[in-house]
């Protein structure tokens, strides 16, 4: 996991590749944890249109995500992710890929990813908390498959396969949670841009057959 802020995705002319490498990269920080001010700050001065092709159909969610990172202090973000993620025993909405596909943690699928990760020659980072399920750490590595230097890992192909494995088939549930949840505001709207991105990358792995 990156400890420092991501590149903000900016204007719809960047290229694709770099705009989606970038939008997983701030999904990634927006989720690992209880975002800097630095980032909200950056959040708050973004332009109101999304990066890339897709802005159309990505636009409504990412205005309501500014929306809310202009309207809620730092603070105020901080106490929504505690209260969400945080806190002692079950949290009220979990992070985890292992929770969705098999009602446990550190479960089968959890190995199963840990496995693939091996593959691809990826470890999780000494002093990092979280196991390699977590949302923010399967966005980084979707992040890396884009836009990684080896192109026998970093490929399409790759990208396709870890998302439709590790991704698409939990997300959804993920964002039902943060949505339906009466605590949530700043949350919500990032779950609302998480789904409108993921259904873009959805459709788009399906026409790349």
């Amino acid at each position: 996991m990156a400890e420092q802020p991501l590149p903000m995705p900016t204007r719809a002319d960047f290229d694709e590749e770099l705009a989606r490498a970038d939008t997983y990269g701030l999904l990634a920080a927006l989720l690992y944890a209880p975002p800097p001010e630095a980032l909200l700050t950056q959040l708050r001065l973004a332009v109101t249109e999304p990066p890339g092709a897709a802005q159309a159909y990505l636009q409504p969610a990412w205005q309501a995500l500014v929306g809310q990172a202009r309207t809620l202090t730092t603070a105020q973000v901080h106490d929504e992710y505690d209260t969400l993620f945080g806190g002692v025993g079950r949290p009220e909405v979990y992070l985890y890929e292992s929770h969705y596909l098999s009602g446990f943690l550190h479960d089968q699928p959890l190995a199963a990813l840990r496995a693939e990760l091996a593959e691809l020659g990826l470890t999780r980072a000494d002093g990092v908390a979280e196991s390699e399920d977590h949302i923010a750490y399967l966005c980084e590595v979707m992040r890396y498959l884009i836009a990684g230097d080896d192109a026998a890992i970093c490929n399409l192909a790759r990208q396709q396969a870890f998302f439709a494995r590790h991704l698409h088939p939990w997300v959804p549930a993920l964002c039902d949670a943060l949505q339906q949840h009466p605590a949530a505001r700043f949350y919500a709207a990032v779950a609302g841009w998480l789904r409108a991105f993921i259904d873009i990358e959805a459709q788009a792995f399906e026409m790349a057959g």
